[in-house]
């Protein structure tokens, strides 16, 4: 059931227009930045706005010869220009964010950006997605914790679930052995 209806009683379109979904392995195309954070969604330069704002791309947007009617790639443009893995990232995690769909799905979104930038997306994560019901997948443990509610897969079923204060105080508990294997690396050579 979503929103109380059995998934079946939804036509394709509006089950596929629940979701927005960021991948790990997303595609761009040749087109505009603009063309592909809206794809066929009804143009609305406000909303682009604050989207780009959001996801932290506004500014090298706007350094972009064209501004948002820079065609990225060149593959059909030689004037194009190529965005780094972090901007192409976040025109990504914008794509998902502008289609407002009341399901977000984001599967390791952060993993081509810079630590500061990750940590931007992390901080301003609930405004991110407003509201809306969030599934967020990642291996990185450090970014978990800003979620409500964490599930722990492995064999293929739940093995643990919880907030992640409740999950780091599970003694030999994956989730808790994952997470202070992950942390060792940062406060190991502290000194």
């Amino acid at each position: 059931l979503i929103d109380n209806i059995n998934i079946k009683d939804y036509s394709d379109s509006e089950y596929r227009k629940l979701f927005s979904v960021v991948f790990q392995d997303f595609e761009l195309f040749a087109f505009s930045l603009k063309e592909n954070i809206i794809l066929d969604e009804q143009e609305d330069e406000e909303k682009l706005i604050k989207t780009l704002k959001m996801a932290g791309l506004y500014e090298d947007a706007m350094k972009l010869e064209n501004k948002l009617d820079t065609t990225i790639f060149k593959s059909y443009d030689e004037n194009g220009t190529e965005l780094s893995g972090g901007q192409q990232q976040k025109t990504a995690i914008c794509r998902a964010l502008y289609r407002d769909s009341p399901i977000v799905i984001l599967d390791e979104p952060t993993a081509a950006l810079d630590p500061v930038a990750e940590y931007e997306i992390y901080k301003h994560f609930n405004e991110l997605v407003g509201g809306k019901t969030a599934i967020y997948i990642s291996h990185r443990l450090s970014s978990c914790k800003f979620c409500d509610e964490i599930a722990v897969f492995a064999d293929d079923t739940i093995k643990e679930y919880g907030t992640h204060d409740e999950l780091v105080k599970i003694e030999s508990g994956i989730y808790s052995e994952m997470y202070n294997a992950q942390a060792k690396y940062y406060v190991e050579n502290v000194s």
